[in-house]
């Protein structure tokens, strides 16, 4: 699909107060990957490619078909969603099982015999999602109380272990509810701890040729929907990435970064620039509510509610930042 901005109604309002140059939101990439059949596994059809390319991928959207229509036809022959999510997870768990059955092969003798602690660590990571894999569940499934073993199990890369969003394509009538399709994916993936999303591509492709947000607005409020389903799927990506967002406000312009939920100044601030991490002195730091409660940077700072943050500050989503370094 390409990259795509993240929808944010906060640079909007901001730019409001500060007038700057230009506006820029931040961004997050997908990208469509096609040609997964039964098979896939043992290279039928595109499989080796499919798999090579989903391996490169920080999550999954898996987009399953939720609708009835006799003129479009399903290459299985009929709609059944937890069907289609299952042989896509049927090939990722049999290329995932090959990769744990390897690193088993290269481990096991010096974790039962050798006394080796590490070794002894993997073979139990690998164990456990062996077991997974085998009884059908994905290795998302499987979870770990250490943080060795999360590291061991993070260093696999598996396919089954990437966050995945189920994004259920319906129709213009269960756009706003979803339908009885919709409620057995629910079922289905109950204990993956993975998202649900509901959209109706039909409709999205309506509000693309609508030339003005008033229109747009207008549409979506006639379907039931508050927000289009683009935006809805773009921000719940950006959830399943542990993602969040923090602003720099000032008169060239108003600019939105992305950031790793629970990194600390420093760390963001080298998303600006490497030079801003390495030398980081402090952060200058207005929340978001108080920038719109007092209008702009002097008032905020007359009102006392600019705060000067240090290392070991936890940067916020939504933390309006500047940021003090020495090169």
């Amino acid at each position: 699909m390409g990259v795509i901005t993240v929808p944010d109604e906060r640079l909007t309002r901001l730019a409001e107060l500060v007038h700057p140059a230009r506006i820029v939101p931040t961004t997050v990439e997908i990208v469509d990957i096609a040609g997964l059949v039964k098979g896939a596994s043992r290279g039928e059809g595109l499989g080796n490619k499919f798999l090579a390319n989903i391996r490169e991928t920080d999550a999954i959207l898996h987009v399953l078909r939720c609708f009835d229509d006799a003129n479009v036809v399903h290459v299985d022959g009929s709609v059944d969603p937890v069907r289609d999510k299952e042989i896509i997870d049927a090939e990722l768990q049999i290329r995932d099982l090959e990769t744990i059955e390897s690193r088993i092969a290269k481990v096991q003798k010096q974790a039962q015999t050798g006394g080796d602690k590490q070794a002894a660590l993997a073979y139990g990571v690998l164990a456990r999602y062996k077991e997974a894999l085998e009884q059908g569940r994905n290795a998302r499934s499987v979870t770990f109380d250490t943080k060795d073993e999360q590291r061991v199990a993070r260093d696999l890369f598996l396919l089954t272990n990437k966050p995945v969003l189920y994004v259920c394509n319906v129709d213009e009538a269960s756009a706003a509810s979803g339908n009885a399709y919709v409620e057995q994916v629910r079922e289905a993936i109950k204990d993956e701890g993975a998202e649900l999303l509901v959209v109706a591509a039909k409709i999205e492709s309506e509000i693309a040729e609508l030339d003005t947000y008033e229109e747009r607005q207008m549409f979506l409020a006639e379907a039931g929907l508050e927000e289009s389903g683009v935006n809805r799927l773009i921000k719940a990506a950006y959830r399943l990435l542990d993602l969040e967002t923090f602003l720099t406000a000032g008169p060239d312009e108003v600019r939105a970064w992305t950031y790793r939920r629970g990194s600390k100044a420093p760390q963001c601030a080298g998303v600006i620039h490497t030079d801003f991490e390495k030398g980081f002195i402090r952060a200058e730091v207005i929340k978001y509510d108080d920038f719109i409660q007092y209008g702009s940077e002097s008032a905020v700072k007359e009102a006392g509610r600019m705060h000067v943050e240090g290392k070991e500050y936890v940067v916020q989503d939504g933390d309006i930042m500047h940021y003090r370094f020495n090169v």
